[in-house]
This record gives C-alpha cells, sequence and structure tokens, in this order.
C-alpha cells in the first residue's frame, strides 16, 4: 500500500486538485503573520495548512499557505493579501509544478502483540525512529503530504496516541 503512493499519484486527478499553495514572502517583522492571519479570520478565507519560516535573506520571511479554491477563489485571496503592507511578494504553486514536502510526528501504540506490525509500516514508509518504549514507538518522516496521509492510515489501526503535522512546504519545481 505504501509503496503505490511512495511513486508519486496515480493517473488521473490528484485528491489534492482543490488545494493550492501560496507562498508570500513578507517582511520579517513584529505582527506580520498577526495580521496576515486577521485577514483571512475578517473574509472568511479558510486555510488548509500555513507554515512559516525565514528564508535566505534576514529581512524576509516566507508564508506557505495552502487555501481549498473551491470555498474561495484564488485570485480573492491574492488580492487581499497584496493589500497588507508588509506583503512583497505573492507567488501561487500548483500542486502539479511544486516540490511539497510536511513533516509527520507519530507515537503509537507497539507492545509486544502488534509491536512486529508496527515496525513494519515504518520500515516499509521509510519513516524514523526517533523513541521506543516497551508500549509505544515514536516516528518521524517528511514526505510530500500523500505519503504522510498513507502513513497514517497504516498506523490507525495500532492505535495512533499523539499525531502531529507541520503543515506543508513548499518549492517550485525548476
Amino acid at each position: 500500500m505504501m509503496a503505490a503512493v511512495a511513486g508519486g499519484p496515480e493517473a488521473g486527478a490528484s485528491p489534492d486538485a482543490h488545494l493550492h499553495i501560496l507562498t508570500v514572502l513578507v517582511e520579517n517583522r513584529f505582527g506580520v503573520l498577526a495580521r496576515v492571519a486577521g485577514l483571512f479570520a475578517r473574509r472568511g478565507f479558510n486555510i488548509y495548512s500555513l507554515a512559516v519560516a525565514p528564508t535566505e535573506d534576514e529581512r524576509f520571511s516566507r508564508l506557505t499557505i495552502v487555501v481549498d479554491v473551491e470555498s474561495t477563489p484564488l485570485e480573492q485571496i491574492r488580492k487581499q493579501l497584496d493589500k497588507l503592507i508588509n506583503v512583497v511578494r505573492i507567488d501561487e504553486l500548483s500542486p502539479t509544478d511544486a516540490i511539497q514536502r510536511e513533516l509527520l510526528l507519530c507515537t503509537v501504540r507497539a507492545d509486544a502483540e502488534v509491536g512486529d506490525g508496527v515496525w513494519a509500516v515504518v520500515k516499509d514508509a521509510g519513516a524514523w525512529v526517533l523513541d521506543t518504549s516497551a508500549e509505544a514507538i515514536t516516528v518521524s518522516l517528511d514526505a510530500e503530504p500523500e505519503v504522510l496521509d498513507a502513513l497514517e492510515e497504516a498506523l490507525r489501526p495500532y492505535g495512533i496516541v499523539q499525531l502531529q503535522r507541520t503543515g506543508r512546504i513548499a518549492l517550485p519545481t525548476l
């Protein structure tokens, strides 16, 4: 099951075809993220995923915002973001024209009864084992969102204790 997903999307529409990625270069100043979040809240725009990090230039940060274009037209979101004073540049990345990654941390039940099955899933996915105990295992995987979805689904039957995903980050393909 994991290998089919890891190899890339099957022919046809992607399950995330309605999701689009905006990378927003902003001045690295106090309150910019609050202004962007406030804009989304005031306008009723839904954020599917949000990641913020510094760039190669310390004067700027990059917000990677994944939005559902079925609920809000992308052009409307772009126009509203462009009005914010600290926004330097907005780029749209189609999911098919972007390299996307996300990080998953997951603690799953892995006692003697189910431990071998959990270890097999983790190995097949190429995930990293970060911590183990007699009752649980904590793993990490950074990959395309679809690969993380598949890992999460494969681990769910064993009993996920805690799960955290970072949200997508993306750059355009070259």
